[in-house]
């Protein structure tokens, strides 16, 4: 069915067919749908556990040209406190590939969020790949870098350049934000006792609010935070937009840097969550 740009009667035609008993996906810009139609997601989707497959592409910051109102930096927060929903941060095209299945093979309410722009593809067929797991792609117990989407890449960087200095990073890929995986991240946290998260989205209520949620209750430690700190975002291409933002390798850099002095000295003084070190 094409609905035209009219997300809302979307959302709700999606949900009549999955009452009855149909398996929709419903595809438009992530901005439009999972904000605009908001209250249909809320309401018709998550209330009613409808059997609903949302896509939500052209996210984050890599849009580039289409500018703020295109770049939806806010919806990993949102969906992620719907009751019912699962949410899905995957982090190159054959993860996608994989994610998208299990949606169409778990039974509820399911929201994956796409990119526009092009990252490398490091995961292969033969990764594992389930609802409510993170998967550590580098070992190390030095400093943990746990990422999703785009932004897995850049932690694979950073840690390459971490293990210049003789810092050994435990990079952790962390596609699903709802179910989320508490053991994962809470063994790295108790192991490398300083974590850094990095996200494609306001660093308010994504990735980096459920990994400190997890921590705080079972192990706390030093964490930074990288991803857009409280601003929208602005048009400009993909590579320079993610530059201006900072969501490059150089913060998570940096900040991997900054977890692991307050880990070593003692967490000291009072840092906002939007304090994001410069890597120099």
């Amino acid at each position: 069915f094409s609905i035209g740009i009219a997300e809302q009667n979307a959302t709700t035609i999606a949900t009549g067919l999955a009452l009855s008993g149909k398996i929709p996906f419903f595809a438009s810009y992530g901005a439009f749908c999972a904000l605009r139609n908001a209250d249909q997601l809320r309401i018709s989707v998550a209330y009613n556990e409808a059997n609903v497959k949302s896509g939500g592409g052209h996210a984050g910051i890599s849009v580039g040209p289409d500018g703020a109102t295109h770049q939806v930096l806010e919806e990993v927060a949102y969906l992620r406190t719907l009751p019912n929903m699962t949410m899905i941060v995957p982090a190159d095209f054959e993860e996608a590939r994989k994610a998208t299945i299990a949606m169409g093979e778990m039974h509820g309410p399911a929201y994956i969020r796409f990119g526009r722009s092009p990252v490398p593809m490091f995961t292969t067929p033969e990764m594992p790949f389930e609802l409510g797991k993170a998967y550590v792609l580098r070992e190390g117990n030095d400093v943990a870098l746990i990422a999703c989407g785009a932004l897995v890449w850049e932690a694979f960087l950073a840690a390459e350049e971490l293990a210049k200095k003789g810092i050994q990073a435990r990079v952790i890929n962390s596609p699903s934000i709802k179910p989320f995986d508490f053991a994962t991240v809470t063994q790295a946290a108790r192991e490398c006792g300083a974590v850094v998260t990095a996200e494609e989205h306001q660093v308010h209520g994504g990735l980096g609010s459920a990994v400190a949620e997890c921590t705080a209750k079972n192990a706390p430690v030093p964490i930074e935070f990288v991803g857009v700190k409280d601003s929208f975002g602005g048009s400009g291409e993909p590579e320079e937009l993610m530059v201006k933002f900072g969501l490059t390798w150089k913060e998570i850099y940096a900040s991997a840097l900054v977890a692991m002095e307050r880990r070593d000295k003692g967490s000291s003084g009072v840092r906002a969550i939007k304090d994001v070190p410069q890597y120099v």
